[in-house]
């Protein structure tokens, strides 16, 4: 069963238990999630405006391009979902888990993403401009296509990440740990030869 246009704005779901259940084009804003868990569920052009989400576990759960605006994830945790198209601005993402999760085409500008772990995540054209990634675990992610602009790298470790040669371009990686395939690609990509 498909639930579409409906109004949860303010209302109260904290804590419960979602299976399989989806939700198109569906007003969240400002609704207590807190706590919430889903698995195999689907929200599609859902609104999650200062939501609170915070502790919410999702698993096996697809939010396509949704809108998070001011929305709390504090300590939330996504495993095997997607994110796909989906827009964070001015969020509370302290202690986010994301694992195994798609993230492209994911609006994450100046998002505060600070020692967080993106491991091996795809964050294929990813916006990801003026985001603080300083010290953050991004080693295997695909950041191919990713809008890399003004992003804080200072301590963050890339090594086996991919990144295109427009993100090394834009990218400011003083600080950063890459591997060699990365740094030869770098070097390349600003127009040094290297034999």
């Amino acid at each position: 069963m498909i639930e579409a246009d409906e109004d949860y704005g303010d209302a109260v779901l904290a804590g419960q238990r979602w299976e399989g259940r989806s939700f198109v084009r569906c007003d969240f804003t400002e609704a207590d999630l807190r706590g919430l868990v889903t698995s195999g569920c689907s929200f599609t052009e859902c609104t999650f405006d200062r939501a609170d989400l915070g502790g919410s576990a999702h698993t096996a759960t697809a939010f396509r391009s949704c809108r998070f605006d001011r929305a709390v994830l504090a300590s939330a945790s996504f495993r095997s979902c997607t994110l796909l198209g989906s827009t964070f601005v001015d969020c509370g993402l302290r202690g986010l888990a994301l694992e195994e999760t798609d993230l492209t085409l994911v609006g994450l500008s100046r998002a505060l993403l600070r020692k967080a772990s993106l491991r091996g995540l795809r964050l294929r054209e990813a916006n990801l401009e003026g985001a603080d990634l300083r010290d953050a675990d991004l080693r295997d992610a695909d950041l191919t296509g990713a809008r890399l602009r003004e992003c804080r790298f200072e301590g963050a470790d890339l090594r086996g990440a991919r990144v295109g040669a427009d993100g090394l371009v834009a990218a400011d990686l003083r600080g950063a740990r890459v591997d060699l395939a990365t740094a030869v690609a770098f070097a390349a990509a600003h127009g040094l030869r290297v034999d």
